[in-house]
């Protein structure tokens, strides 16, 4: 059953729980990233995507597809949370033998759609299912999620122009914009403005929204359901590090574990 959002908004304090206390266990991770993508996986899961974790193969779902994949451990609280695996699960992020690598790895955990963390192929393999869907004439649809560095890719805009040109109204990517790269800002590192026009250029009607609003948020990811005739580009600004003082806006957290005393100082600032 579809929540509500006023009933995500919990579930989002959950899962950046989840995500301070997975990494800080694992010793390693991407915090950073992890944070800023938040309400998105939340409103998918929760929300807007067709899915059923008793039947994680169900032929009619929708797809997700996290391109950023290094951005994983929101994607497993979701997942988690939603019912896929145990929870407790979570506290073997990156460990041996564990099913939460750390990248989505469709070996370990089937239910991950595809294998994900080589910048730049997500989209390509989304538009690859949504082709297939368009085939098998089924209006479950596909959901990718990139990063802002990530579409620094040459192949991120192959796959647009071609995504584009042949109309995949069943695609909707969604941009985790939040400005930090690797250790610095996007714009330092190569610019991307104008993002949302290089979309439409390509034919995407192109949406930008604030990616911790979760009535926006939801707003866009229903709307791109009801576009046809091309695919919908949703630019989120996002906040690296959200809902963690020290760790917003700083690129220092795009691959750094918190230490004990930082995970216990992030957590009394999330809350129960």
């Amino acid at each position: 059953m579809p929540l509500s959002v006023d009933d995500i908004v919990p579930k989002c304090r959950e899962m950046r729980r989840d995500i301070i206390e997975m990494i800080t266990a694992a010793g390693s991770g991407h915090p950073g990233g992890s944070l800023s993508a938040v309400e998105l996986i939340a409103a998918l899961y929760y929300r807007v995507m067709r899915h059923d974790p008793a039947n994680p193969q169900w032929a009619a779902r929708d797809r997700f597809i996290l391109s950023k994949g290094h951005g994983c451990p929101t994607m497993y609280s979701a997942m988690a949370r939603s019912g896929y695996f145990d929870p407790a699960t979570l506290s073997s992020l990156r460990k041996m033998g564990s099913p939460l690598q750390g990248h989505p790895d469709r070996r370990f955990m089937p239910a991950v759609e595809a294998s994900t963390g080589s910048l730049g192929n997500g989209l390509s393999i989304g538009i690859g299912i949504g082709h297939a869907l368009k085939l098998d004439k089924t209006d479950a649809r596909v959901w990718v999620m990139v990063g802002d560095g990530e579409c620094q890719e040459g192949q991120i805009w192959e796959a647009a122009m071609y995504a584009g040109a042949h109309g995949l109204d069943n695609v909707t990517l969604i941009v985790d914009y939040n400005k930090k790269q690797l250790d610095d800002m996007v714009r330092n590192i190569l610019p991307l403005d104008p993002l949302g026009g290089k979309f439409a250029a390509m034919n995407w009607h192109v949406m930008e929204i604030d990616g911790h609003n979760l009535h926006s948020v939801v707003e866009a990811l229903e709307e791109s359901r009801r576009i046809k005739g091309r695919p919908t580009a949703i630019i989120a600004h996002t906040i690296t590090g959200k809902g963690v003082s020290f760790m917003e806006n700083d690129p220092k957290w795009h691959g750094v574990a918190p230490t004990k005393d930082e995970c216990t100082k992030a957590l009394a600032e999330i809350g129960a």
